[in-house]
């Protein structure tokens, strides 16, 4: 090994495979060391709870060294993504021995770009939620401060990307569950275009479009090259967008050119955001305009509470959509006692709706859409605080009982900007340019066209380039 396992622990996944196929390093002490770094920490953060060390250790010693992550560690959400032989839970008591046949199209694809697949990580109860405190499993916590969460669904991936266990790793997201772990954590968390990345085998969408696969990394260069790796149709998408220009690799150091960005420090539901994350909106709006950009203060023009209305009834017909499935998948009948009370409450309101109710809010959101969408014919970007908090403490958004919509609510004021680009299906992309002065992560949010997930590239490389993060490491870290 031509780096100390320090200095390991610090770089990134294209630095780390660019070693392994230059020689200097091999995957198995690659896996080795991520091996070592994830006993040093989970054991207070909580980020993996299903093991494949010997899976791992086994792949890496007869890795190829091909691909563009060749041999890079790394972690699979507990949700959606399936790996064939390893059990899978979506952290719900109801598949606590549910052991999948096949891998997912996206686990092929982390294969096929060289990835060493280590583990499983944490998340809600089927990945509902703004945080990641599950029953079955307990709460992730956040490594800049083990008493704050780490962000949801995503959170076991973000923490153990943060805490230096993996340089980048899988995630998904509904309403945020990329972008807001990311910024709990001071992450790159991009949520590609609707359909840009496949679900299949089992799913062409997810509640009526509102579901990305992807992941979060702590470079700019990981996030463009993950995307290169994964993106893609598989056979019979019902939809998917145009291919890219060229790799999104090839963005990173390319120039955005001088866009024009709209700003906003206002919640769309008019809740207040912390003065935190309205600093840190405006430092980032100043940082813009001092690259050239024309920015202003601005945001889309739409009935936010009636969107937000319709899209939680959309989230609750896919909670009792998703029970449904995992009955008919595993032949089991599924009642309260296999679920917790959010998640089947959530879920009862959802089969309370009929066929009608559903798509009338699917005609609702998609007017809603147009809406939000004609911003973007006089903007290129919108830019938000990715949440309106920063990471609040563990418990905050646990449900205590009474109406499930009244936390859903809750969640929103936590994260008031990202569920509109799952509405829209827009990609969106959080940054960490800021820190509280508790020192906690605060990110950055842009949205952008939909299918240009590039111009969100060719912006997220220059403003590391212009701010740098590499160099913030949070209280709890492997070295």
């Amino acid at each position: 090994m031509t780096v100390t396992r320090s200095e390991l622990a610090g770089l990134d996944a294209t630095r780390c495979a660019a070693l392994v196929r230059a020689g200097e390093l091999t995957p198995l002490e690659l896996v080795e060391a991520a091996i070592d770094r994830a006993e040093q920490v989970n054991g207070t953060l909580n980020a993996i709870v299903t093991r494949m060390y010997d899976h791992a250790r086994e792949t890496a010693r007869t890795h190829s060294g091909a691909g563009i992550f060749a041999g890079v560690p790394f972690l699979v959400k507990d949700f959606l993504a399936e790996v064939e032989g390893v059990r899978f839970t979506e952290a719900s008591a109801f598949l606590s021995a549910h052991v999948p046949a096949e891998d997912s199209e996206l686990v092929r694809r982390f294969r096929a770009a060289g990835l060493v697949l280590m583990g499983k990580t944490n998340t809600p109860e089927l990945a509902i939620g703004p945080t990641t405190e599950p029953r079955l499993f307990g709460p992730t916590r956040n490594p800049w401060n083990t008493e704050r969460t780490s962000g949801g669904s995503s959170g076991g991936a973000a923490a153990a990307v943060a805490s230096r266990v993996v340089p980048m790793a899988h995630g998904n997201d509904a309403g945020g569950s990329i972008r807001i772990p990311a910024s709990c954590c001071g992450l790159v968390g991009l949520k590609p275009s609707r359909g840009r990345v496949s679900l299949a085998p089992h799913y062409g969408d997810m509640f009526s479009g509102l579901v990305s696969e992807f992941g979060v990394t702590r470079s700019v260069r990981d996030t463009a090259a993950m995307l290169d790796a994964v993106a893609g149709p598989a056979v019979g998408e019902p939809y998917f967008p145009a291919p890219p220009e060229r790799s999104y690799t090839a963005e990173v150091e390319r120039s955005p050119g001088a866009l024009k960005i709209g700003f906003s420090v206002e919640s769309p539901l008019g809740d207040a955001i912390d003065p935190e994350c309205e600093r840190a909106v405006c430092d980032a709006a100043a940082l813009c305009e001092s690259l050239g950009h024309t920015v202003e203060e601005a945001s889309p023009n739409y009935d936010a509470e009636e969107l937000w209305t319709k899209f939680t009834t959309l989230l609750s017909g896919g909670a009792a959509w998703a029970i449904a499935d995992w009955e008919r998948r595993t032949g089991r009948t599924a009642g309260p006692e296999h679920f917790e009370p959010f998640v089947w409450a959530f879920g009862e309101r959802g089969r309370a709706l009929g066929a009608h109710d559903y798509l009338l809010a699917v005609q609702d959101v998609q007017r809603a859409v147009r809406d939000v969408s004609a911003f973007f014919g006089r903007h290129d970007l919108w830019l938000t605080a990715t949440l309106g908090k920063p990471p609040v403490e563990l418990g905050t958004l646990v449900y205590r009982g009474g109406d499930p919509f009244e936390l859903r609510r809750r969640c929103a004021e936590f994260s008031p900007y990202t569920w509109i680009a799952n509405a829209t299906g827009q990609p969106a992309i959080s940054v960490p340019l800021h820190w509280s002065n508790s020192g906690l992560p605060v990110g950055v949010h842009f949205v952008a066209r939909w299918g240009e997930e590039a111009t969100l590239i060719r912006l997220a490389g220059q403003l590391e380039r212009a701010r740098p993060w590499a160099h913030r490491i949070p209280e709890i870290r492997a070295d």
